[in-house]
């Protein structure tokens, strides 16, 4: 199994940050499966400020390319990540368009 980690800003603002952790505790069941079919098994995203990070671990099945073009297929998707956007928005350095930048793992505990 792999894992990521990639990083997306909130806008800076305390509602928005408190809306965005609000829809998260009650995700869509149609946006979990659609993560679950995509092969994310695991998925968590943690805030400090209005930073947020994800962690997924996914099968070998999984690829960002598929993931995409399942979600531009699936409208309830469409809407979900409609509804984020207008609480996000994206880091500095994101290309145009992006969201979620995938982070680069720089150190990892030697066994």
């Amino acid at each position: 199994m792999m894992r990521y980690c990639l990083a997306l800003d909130l806008k800076d603002d305390p509602q928005a940050i408190d809306r965005y952790i609000k829809h998260h505790q009650k995700v869509p069941e149609a946006i979990l499966q659609s993560i679950r079919d995509a092969g994310i098994n695991e998925m968590e995203i943690f805030i400090s400020g209005n930073r947020l990070m994800m962690v997924i671990e996914v099968s070998e099945e999984f690829s960002f390319e598929k993931k995409a073009k399942m979600d531009a297929e699936n409208q309830e998707v469409q809407e979900w990540e409609s509804l984020m956007s207008t609480l996000q928005q994206a880091l500095p350095w994101a290309k145009e368009g992006e969201k979620w930048i995938l982070m680069q793992k720089i150190f990892s505990l030697p066994k």
